[in-house]
């Protein structure tokens, strides 16, 4: 194999020092695994964030065998439809789907927290899950 010349070390290490660090939640056992979404959303600005979000949220609380991952999904969707937080239902109806929910029973949740919620909160979730629905 021939040597390498400055010039390509030089560019070599320019493309490695450009590439984005590799989480530590991502090297398992010498095993490189793809980043999850709070690594990718906030894993450069909030790393100890992204991993509370993978290890304490959805690696111990989502695993508590009190509650199923369908009512879990229900309990989470119910409160950020009360909060007003478009942006996390939409992940969140996706993921109530993936945990047995079907969109008729998303819909009759949503319906019944209109009157618990507010109406405008509940309309506001309503097109979000329109919006998610037709997607899938």
């Amino acid at each position: 194999m021939g040597s390498v010349s400055n010039g390509m070390k030089t560019g070599l290490l320019a493309a490695c020092l450009a590439l984005p660090a590799l989480a530590p939640a991502q090297q398992l056992d010498g095993e490189v695994k793809a980043p999850s979404r709070a690594q990718q959303l906030m894993g450069d600005i909030a790393p100890k964030m992204a991993e509370l979000t993978d290890k304490v949220l959805y690696g111990d609380i989502w695993e508590r065998p009190q509650l199923s991952k369908r009512d879990r999904s229900l309990v989470t969707v119910s409160a950020l439809v009360a909060m007003h937080r478009p942006d996390q239902l939409k992940s969140h109806l996706l993921l109530a789907r993936q945990n047995g929910l079907s969109e008729e029973e998303l819909v009759e949740a949503l319906t019944h927290l209109a009157f618990y919620t507010g109406w405008p909160n509940a309309v506001s979730a309503l097109a979000v899950a329109k919006e998610v629905f037709r997607k899938q």
